[in-house]
Order: structure tokens, then sequence, then C-alpha cells
């Protein structure tokens, strides 16, 4: 078990000075981006192969829909690269994305009690409400700092984007569940796949950037 936490916090270490490399580098911005997309298409269609090992079509569609999906979400990061305030923007719902999945994980750990679901018997009603927590205080430190936008916006976002990032969670807890996958791959020690990684940001940023977005041109 020890060497199993320091595996995830070595690894998340890792991952962390990548996400600061790729603020820095328009290059490995870039190159970043398209690996992990790359490689979440490879582990998505691995899972719809066992989702649907019966039915080709079925897989087709799954995989097309997927990788469409993963196309426009590229292009908002291929857009924001000459775009700093874009940019800025989206790292800050990233953050808020991360704090979302380590409040799950601190207060589930710390205050346990009922599960939230089935589809995945480890999150508890705690690890919700933490996620929300920690999420919409990021939301408030990071965007009240460097946008001094208003606090109730600040806090909502942080609840959207903690939503979002648990729907999105949830979501590929079911798949997995469906494909008899603890994980959708090996990739990250400690953590599993890269969708096992990414799989609540990818709903998480885009219905953060939207709500961003309609605030920006209402506002």
């Amino acid at each position: 078990m020890q060497s199993e936490i320091f595996k995830r916090i070595n690894t998340g270490l890792i991952l962390f000075l990548l996400l600061i490399m790729m603020f820095i580098s328009k290059m490995i911005y870039l190159f970043i981006s398209i690996c992990v997309f790359t490689l979440s298409f490879i582990e998505f269609t691995k899972m719809s192969k066992l989702i649907f090992k019966n039915s080709y079509l079925k897989q087709f569609f799954s995989n097309c829909v997927f990788v469409l999906y993963l196309f426009l979400f590229l292009m908002i990061f291929i857009i924001s690269l000459n775009d700093i305030h874009l940019k800025i923007i989206l790292f800050i719902i990233l953050l808020i994305c991360i704090s979302s999945d380590i409040g799950g994980i601190l207060f589930g750990k710390i205050f346990k009690g009922p599960k939230l679901t089935k589809i995945s018997p480890n999150k508890t009603i705690s690890g919700s409400l933490g996620s929300f927590f920690l999420s919409m205080l990021t939301s408030s430190i990071l965007l009240g700092y460097i946008f001094n936008t208003d606090l109730t916006n600040n806090i909502f976002l942080g609840f959207l984007v903690s939503l979002s990032v648990q729907l999105g969670d949830l979501f590929f807890s079911y798949l997995k569940r469906k494909s008899l996958l603890k994980n959708t791959g090996n990739i990250l020690p400690g953590h599993g796949g890269i969708l096992d990684r990414i799989d609540g940001i990818l709903l998480g940023i885009p219905i953060g950037l939207l709500y961003v977005l309609i605030l920006v041109f209402t506002g």
C-alpha cells in the first residue's frame, strides 16, 4: 500500500512539473496535448472493443464520437496557444478540476461515510462534498486574485466545474465496469491510464470555459 502511495505521489509531482513546462513552452504545450489525446483515444478504443465486442458498428460509432469530441477539445488548447488570456483561463479551470479530484480523495479518506453510487464503490458522499468545497475555494482564490471577478460567479464556477468533473469521472467509471477494466491503462504508475487521470477534466474544462465565455459576453 505504501509503495502504491509513493508511486501516486511521484507520478503526481512529475505531472505537475509537466503542467508548469506546458505553460512556459509552446512546443511542450502542443506536444504533450497531442500525446495525451492520442493515448486517450487508444485507451478508449480498447474499452469500446470490450463493451461492444459483438458489434463492430457500435465500436466504430462510439470511437468516432469520442475522437470528434477529443478533436474539438484539442482545438481549444491549440487556439489558446497564442492567446495568453485564454491560456491562463484554461489553466485556472484545469487547476479547479485537479482541486475537485484532490478534495474528493482527501475528504473521502478522512470522513469516509456512505457510498455515493454503485457505479464507483470507492466514491463517498463526503468525498463528493469535499470536491465541491475545494473546487469552489480554488476558483474563488485564483479568479479573485488574477482577474478580480465577482465572488458569486467564482464560487458558482467552482461548483459547476466540480459537478462536471464528478459526472465525467462517473461516466468513465461506468464504462470501465461495463468493459470489466480496473484502469484504462498502466502508463502512469499508481494512477493507471491517461483516461483515468483526465476523465473528469474532459468534461470539466469545456463546461468551465463555456461558463466563463458566457460571463464575458453577458457582462
